[in-house]
């Protein structure tokens, strides 16, 4: 992958210094996972930071004899950096969704990056704190319809990862029960309220495709109370 091309599609290394793109370039490993895999475990030691370079995974951790999704992640995208950071066990799994490819850098020559560039390290903390504020506003939302919720996930699954296509904002066909989770309502509500965005227009699911199509960005935005 040329320079360019790697710091385009990864919004953290905007601001990295060409040096240091090369740098990371000529160090990381190149992984391929196919769809519903492990990608990491939980409990299971850092040593690397994992970069989306095509594909969709999902962030889930298990609470008793349960699974739940916490977090859905797609092409430039990033994972694992809490625990070389704090150099302790993950406290999540990572589960391909979708076949994906992959880039990873050892935590040690990672964190000795950051330390190189400080451009870098200060685009990782906005980074870290714009997903607290994330995870804030869904605090934020708890009360709120189930329809609101869920479509502040779909808006928000757009905004980060979308990619425009002839029918709308293209996103994965991401399986209902983590749509559910992350929005935080039942699978129920979750049937229900797809069935109806999809019965109104505003959404497209196109299951051969492995594709949700989000047709009206501004209607939807609006009903999330983006705008």
């Amino acid at each position: 992958m040329h320079t360019a091309v790697f710091s385009e599609l990864f919004p953290l290394f905007h601001a990295a210094s060409p040096e240091t793109i090369d740098w990371l370039l000529s160090i990381a490993v190149e992984h391929e996972y196919p769809a519903d895999r492990a990608v990491l475990m939980e409990d299971a030691w850092g040593n690397a930071i994992y970069f989306i370079e095509s594909g969709w995974v999902k962030v889930r951790r298990h609470v008793g004899e349960d699974v739940v999704t916490l977090a859905i992640l797609g092409r430039g995208d990033f994972f694992g950096e809490m625990a070389i950071l704090d150099e302790s066990p993950r406290s999540t799994d990572v589960v391909a969704l979708s076949p994906v490819k992959l880039l990873s850098i050892s935590a040690q020559r990672f964190i000795q990056t950051l330390f190189r560039d400080s451009q870098l390290h200060h685009r990782m903390l906005q980074l870290m704190v714009r997903r607290l504020r994330q995870t804030n506003y869904r605090f934020q939302l708890r009360h709120q319809p189930p329809a609101l919720k869920l479509v502040n996930s779909l808006v928000a699954l757009g905004e980060n990862y979308g990619q425009p296509s002839g029918y709308g904002t293209e996103i994965f066909n991401i399986p209902l029960k983590d749509l559910a989770d992350v929005s935080d309502i039942s699978l129920e509500e979750t049937t229900r309220i797809m069935d109806k965005l999809n019965s109104k227009g505003w959404i497209r699911i196109a299951p051969s495709q492995q594709a949700i199509y989000l047709v009206h960005t501004k209607q939807l935005a609006h009903l999330a109370g983006r705008v």
